[in-house]
């Protein structure tokens, strides 16, 4: 490992502890209302070097430091914003540190409901420990989404064994989707196959108006992307100029899929404007 490497990680731990780790949002909006469902925090640093999401995380794995630095985006993630649904992104080497199965981890005490993104370029050599780790940790009320579909190994095998309740389309396939007829009738099968399998299509990176009306004919369920909104702190609302349809009033959408018992006891003592159902998958 180079000198670089070395000087990098010291930097990725002073930035946890001097504070240079911030969360943005961005908005995942339910397509056909224009409604929020919920929002996906983004990790930020400012620290030299480590300006990059993917650079961060690449550092803090080398050197063990992915399950602290996890930690520690989660719990600004549910502290600024507390009023919807949260994705959060979660690296390999974070399930084999298991902080994630920690009881005070916050994700399972975010009231709105949490899902966990794990990306679909993961090879399947990491298959087992994702299965054994995300079992547990649904098993107490956090929902599952598999993240870039479409962007590496396609490996089908994590829709069909880890049954997700949402699976999120890459944007190499929804970049000008609506000048590419073959594609979309592509993306408009995997969303067909997801939704056999119980889940929910997520199209993410959509830019312009054009994707927007091709995700929406593909049968895609939510959509996020720069032209919804831009992630910031605090969370944005939908921009006004997406050609989304404008909702009368905030509410957490419902989607199909299982939902697990303790998702339900929150949503119980939610309000009902913000209630969440996920319904069988037994169709």
């Amino acid at each position: 490992m180079g000198t670089s490497r070395l000087s990098g990680t010291r930097t990725v731990a002073r930035a946890i502890t001097d504070g240079h780790i911030s969360v943005v949002f961005q908005p995942i909006v339910d397509i056909k209302t224009g409604a929020v469902f919920a929002y996906e925090a983004l990790a930020r640093s400012t620290a030299k070097g480590m300006d990059n999401p993917t650079t961060l995380f690449e550092v803090a794995a080398e050197q063990k430091l992915c399950g602290r630095l996890g930690r520690v985006v989660r719990e600004m993630a549910v502290s600024e914003c507390q009023t919807h649904p949260l994705f959060l992104n979660v690296h390999p080497h974070e399930l084999a540190d298991r902080w994630l199965v920690q009881p005070d981890d916050p994700i399972f005490s975010h009231e709105p409901g949490v899902f966990l993104e794990v990306t679909e370029s993961v090879p399947l050599s990491h298959y087992e420990l994702v299965r054994k780790i995300l079992s547990e940790v649904r098993g107490k009320g956090v929902g599952l989404v598999v993240d870039d579909l479409g962007a590496g190994y396609s490996n089908l095998r994590y829709i069909a064994d880890l049954a997700p309740e949402v699976v999120k389309l890459d944007r190499c396939l929804i970049e000008r989707l609506d000048e590419d007829p073959r594609r979309l009738k592509l993306v408009t099968s995997i969303v067909r196959l997801c939704e056999d399998l119980g889940a929910r299509v997520v199209a993410e990176g959509v830019e312009t108006k054009g994707e927007l009306a091709a995700v929406k004919e593909a049968g895609a369920h939510f959509v996020q992307g720069y032209l919804i909104a831009r992630p910031r702190l605090p969370a944005p609302e939908p921009s006004p100029d997406s050609g989304l349809a404008t909702p009368t009033f905030r509410r957490r959408i419902d989607i199909t899929g299982p939902m697990p018992q303790s998702v339900r006891k929150r949503s119980r003592s939610s309000t009902a404007t913000q209630r969440a159902v996920l319904g069988s998958k037994s169709r």
